[in-house]
């Protein structure tokens, strides 16, 4: 797969989980609808999504931005709740066709490494998760997955 994000162009509804609390051992998921609506910005160089969870309340919005030199993305997201998040998370997508960003963040006052995983893409699905990780990268808690299927 070449390392782009052209594939996500389009018009999405996917199954969002979410853990009730990261980074305390909590295994309780739960589950809501997103819909989402992306779009390419800059002759394809970069592009954006918003996303709005009709039954949380809250809304965002994804920007991401190709450096050609590094051949990487930087993908910055912001939230109707929290607003910017940064640093972006950096990275691309692998021969595998998994696209793996990571940044390093703070949570509630602790140190970690944040991962985006893009994977299982094809012409209507993907799958993105969002893991933290305490120990630099050794061992991840996944958070947050969103399964999407296209609609237009």
């Amino acid at each position: 797969m070449e390392n782009t994000f052209d594939w996500f162009v389009g018009t999405w509804t996917s199954t969002q989980r979410r853990l009730r609390t990261a980074l305390t051992g909590c295994d309780e998921w739960y589950e809501f609808p997103g819909v989402t609506r992306c779009w390419s910005v800059l002759g394809g160089a970069g592009n954006v999504d918003e996303v709005t969870f009709p039954t949380q309340g809250f809304s965002g919005v994804t920007l991401r931005l190709h450096d050609p030199a590094r051949d990487e993305w930087s993908l910055y997201w912001a939230s109707s709740r929290s607003g910017l998040s940064l640093p972006p998370v950096v990275g691309r997508f692998g021969p595998d066709g998994r696209g793996v960003f990571t940044a390093e963040e703070t949570y509630e006052g602790t140190p970690i490494v944040v991962r985006f995983l893009w994977s299982d893409i094809t012409a209507t699905t993907a799958r993105w998760e969002q893991a933290f990780s305490v120990d630099g990268g050794d061992t991840w808690e996944t958070n947050w997955t969103a399964d999407f299927t296209r609609t237009g």
